[in-house]
């Protein structure tokens, strides 16, 4: 299994589209994309870096007048003694693209990889192949538990990782041993049961779910006292 081959953080977005822009002129004509594929993309990649160092100049001028309002404002030893310069706008702004870049991105790269003359090559100079994710063993996930009294309830505190859900079984001290209690697809997990009025120990343990049948390991046992 590989990694989703399109970016996610901006920066990583704005080199790859950089990537492919100055690449993909040199496969088009073997992987049999159209002139309108190689153009379309060079004008988002071109409009990317302009959306990003205007987001990124203009971050910079909020973060600096937060900094000269709460000078203004409180007072104190400040680097500057006048409002911050708005940033100067760029002479000639690149054409307006659509929105949609990482949609048409997407697209882009099924073409290339649907094409006959496609190889890992030609996919790393375009910067699309995604790096190889290990396989989780299954077997040997185990969950890891936390119990602890929240208000009126208790708290199990986990983990999901490669899991879809945790099954918790519970034993309330009354002679029937652990029994079933949840099943849980969003951590944190909280026990509603009332307190009993006596004092008592209730223990918990859990095992993963995936694709809804339990995996792995029984986890440790967790207990919290309560009542009394």
């Amino acid at each position: 299994m590989k990694k989703d081959p399109v970016a996610r953080n901006d920066l990583m977005l704005l080199a790859q589209c950089e990537t492919i822009a100055a690449n993909l002129p040199t496969y088009a004509a073997a992987l049999g994309l159209p002139a309108a594929d190689v153009t379309g993309n060079a004008a988002d990649a071109v409009y990317m870096r302009y959306a990003y160092t205007q987001y990124d100049r203009y971050g910079k001028v909020a973060q600096n007048w937060t900094s000269w309002k709460n000078l203004v404002r409180d007072g104190g030893e400040g680097a500057s003694t006048s409002a911050p310069a708005h940033p100067a706008a760029p002479a000639s702004p690149p054409t307006a693209v659509a929105p949609g870049i990482v949609p048409r991105l997407r697209g882009l790269i099924r073409r290339i990889k649907a094409s006959g003359a496609y190889s890992v090559a030609i996919g790393k100079a375009l910067g699309i192949e995604g790096a190889e994710v290990a396989t989780p063993d299954l077997e040997a996930l185990q969950p890891e538990l936390e119990a602890a009294v929240a208000g009126d309830k208790v708290r199990i505190g986990w983990t999901r990782g490669a899991a879809d859900a945790l099954e918790i079984h519970v034993d309330r001290g009354d002679g029937k041993g652990f029994v079933f209690l949840a099943v849980d697809s969003v951590p944190d997990y909280f026990d509603t049961t009332p307190f009993p009025p006596q004092s008592v120990v209730w223990k918990y343990k859990a095992m993963y779910r995936k694709d809804d049948q339990p995996v792995g390991q029984w986890s440790g046992v967790v207990s919290v006292g309560l009542g009394g």
